[in-house]
């Protein structure tokens, strides 16, 4: 590190962020990193609101080193990300929404994570505003975990803390080409290099910010650009994970966030042309890469509605959510001696349909909340032995780890 690099460079893509932005703004000046190891990098994509007038007036006033970037609209937030990433300096980059906003001291915490521990990504609990944002990976501090061992596969989008020599050592950048899922494809690209990731989950460090002017990018764009996203990560996945269970974990990803909800609600209220169109797109999508290593990680209800897509029978699919729309619940079925629990939703052992009981059998995450369902021999063993290796483990560790001359007590 020079005397004169900054630590981390704020890369803010903007298109029509007022008055979103002044918050968004005012996030990173309350930094309680040193302003002079902060620099920011802002890129007006083309407003016409103002947009990029006051980001001009925050660099002349700001403590720390800003540098506004003026352009004509790219159509996505890839381009105005790739431009900020060559022009920064730092020796991180985190990546902000203009409509969203730092919390108090996510610039220390997390370049302290990446110091501390030699990490390339650290991911800082986000928590929504007027929206959902991830759960499921802010149990706890993980100095050092990686995608297969966690639930970060969960949070894709970009705002993370980036090592920025890691990112030019592999020439990342933003696909340019996807005008949504850009940050997922180039975010698990990125958990699959590094050299470890860290989770701070003590501090929330990201407010993702939902508007009320229906522009946030998620909320907008075809259908088409879902089914474009989840092909590029799928294909991403499939060129750099080998066939197996470590590939089948990371595919449940686009299956089940990108790909699945096509196949909700939403296609009940889409006319026969669009739900036409939708199969054709999913048809080699579900020939590629679905397979019972991603089917048996899903709720029957997620495995089934996918299997139908698989199968080509939007008919049979539209009997499933008519069924769930109602809230009706499926009649739990209990065979080989309570062992086995099928879910029966529509066509289940049906002949005519043809779906595999398989598809409705639940796996024991899902089937223990039924009562009478119990586990296998087989299981019960399993998980009693491992319990036995923790412990044989532990006792070992202790005796390991006891000065010399003591006795244990």
């Amino acid at each position: 590190m020079t005397p004169t690099q900054p630590d981390v460079t704020v890369i803010i893509g903007a298109y029509e962020a007022m008055p979103y932005l002044v918050e968004c703004l005012a996030s990173v000046e309350a930094q309680t990193l040193d302003p002079a190891r902060i620099e920011v990098v802002a890129v007006d994509d083309g407003s016409a609101d103002g947009t990029g007038d006051y980001l001009e007036e925050f660099a002349a006033r700001a403590p720390m080193a800003v540098t506004v970037i003026r352009q004509e609209n790219s159509g996505g937030p890839s381009g105005p990300r790739n431009v900020g990433l060559g022009k920064a300096a730092g020796r991180y980059v985190f990546f902000l929404d203009a409509d969203d906003r730092l919390g108090t001291e996510a610039l220390e915490r997390m370049v302290a994570m990446a110091d501390r521990n030699g990490t390339d990504v650290v991911l800082g609990k986000v928590e929504g505003v007027n929206r959902n944002a991830p759960k499921s990976m802010w149990g706890k501090n993980r100095d050092r975990t990686d995608v297969f061992s966690s639930n970060i596969k969960f949070t894709l989008s970009a705002q993370k803390l980036f090592r920025r020599a890691f990112l030019e050592r592999h020439g990342m950048r933003f696909d340019e080409s996807l005008w949504t899922g850009e940050d997922a494809l180039f975010t698990m690209e990125a958990y699959l290099r590094a050299d470890g990731v860290s989770i701070v989950a003590d501090h929330t460090c990201y407010y993702l910010v939902g508007r009320d002017d229906g522009k946030h990018v998620t909320k907008s764009g075809s259908y088409t650009l879902r089914f474009d996203s989840a092909r590029a990560l799928m294909g991403l996945l499939e060129r750099m994970v080998p066939p197996g269970p470590k590939r089948d974990v990371l595919m449940v990803r686009p299956f089940l966030v990108t790909l699945l909800p096509q196949f909700g609600p939403v296609f009940l209220r889409q006319d026969e042309e669009i739900r036409r169109k939708k199969f054709e797109l999913a048809q080699p999508l579900m020939e590629a890469y679905w397979n019972e290593g991603v089917a048996q990680r899903l709720k029957v209800h997620e495995r089934l509605r996918l299997h139908l897509v698989a199968m080509g029978r939007p008919d049979l699919l539209v009997d499933v959510l008519e069924f769930m729309k109602a809230k009706t619940e499926p009649k739990p079925v209990l065979r080989k001696r309570g062992t086995q629990l099928y879910l029966a939703y529509p066509h289940y052992r049906s002949r005519r349909a043809g779906v595999p009981d398989r598809v409705y059998l639940a796996e024991p995450r899902e089937a223990k909340a039924y009562p009478g369902w119990r586990e296998t021999p087989a299981e019960t063993f399993l998980r009693g032995a491992t319990r036995k290796v923790r412990r044989k483990l532990s006792r070992v560790k202790r005796r390991l780890t006891r000065p010399r001359g003591t006795a244990a007590v």
